[in-house]
């Protein structure tokens, strides 16, 4: 019951994103400094928790291998999506939104098997975080571009649903894989993580927000860190 209450609030929080992006008023400087602040944040979480449990108990190489592969993935399909698929139709802008947060649910689903809810605080605090104000910077500047309102919230109401769905799935599909290759699915989440921050987080929050990003991401790492501790 934990695991579904998590990934609601978390992916619940792209459709508030998206309504306050919509309707509401977010300046580009506040949308730079809070996308910074929670790429610092998952930064750092990404390391924490899916990646740093495997380099103490299992294969380094291996290790090493499967966050490669999860951030190639990633790339290789981001590319696809958005250069091959375009992102200007209805399915093509569903596809570039959703990709973007599978590697993040993905990774919350696989941290929260067998994990009490301090343990995954700053995971999840950090999805949490990233969600609303790319939701909203996402969702303003596409109902800009020719698309009406109703159909940019239904995009990201769609994007909500999946990737709770991806989450939940991705937790229950593998609650009995032992904690080896557990571990190694948690790398290459992180690994997604990792290429998805550096593709889509930190250029945006340079753009909109130049000056104040280093200060930004260090104060996510800092409340990420903080997070991190409660569950020890």
């Amino acid at each position: 019951m934990m695991t579904i209450i998590v990934v609601i609030i978390v992916t619940g929080a792209l459709i508030i994103g998206a309504f306050w992006g919509i309707y509401g008023n977010m300046s580009k400087n506040l949308e730079g400094f809070l996308v910074a602040l929670a790429g610092g944040a998952l930064l750092v979480s990404a390391l924490l928790e899916l990646i740093n449990p495997a380099l103490e108990k299992n294969s380094i190489p291996i290790t090493l291998a499967a966050v490669f592969a999860g951030a190639i993935t990633f790339t290789i399909l981001d590319y696809l999506v958005k250069e091959k698929w375009g992102s200007k139709s209805g399915g093509g802008l569903l596809a570039a939104i959703t990709l973007d947060g599978i590697p993040e649910n993905l990774a919350l689903g696989v941290a929260l098997i067998g994990a009490g809810p301090l343990s995954v605080a700053a995971l999840s605090g950090s999805i949490l975080l990233s969600n609303l104000p790319e939701a909203a910077g996402g969702a303003k500047e596409m109902s800009n571009n020719d698309n009406s309102k109703k159909k940019v919230l239904w995009l990201w109401i769609g994007t909500a649903l999946i990737l709770s769905a991806s989450a939940l799935l991705s937790h229950y599909l593998l609650a009995d894989v032992p904690k080896e290759y557990l571990n190694y699915i948690k790398c290459f989440a992180g690994g997604a993580v990792v290429a998805s921050l550096a593709l889509e987080v930190f250029p945006k929050a340079f753009k909109k927000e130049k000056y104040w990003t280093g200060l930004a991401t260090a104060i996510g790492l800092i409340l990420a860190l903080y997070l991190n501790t409660l569950g020890e």
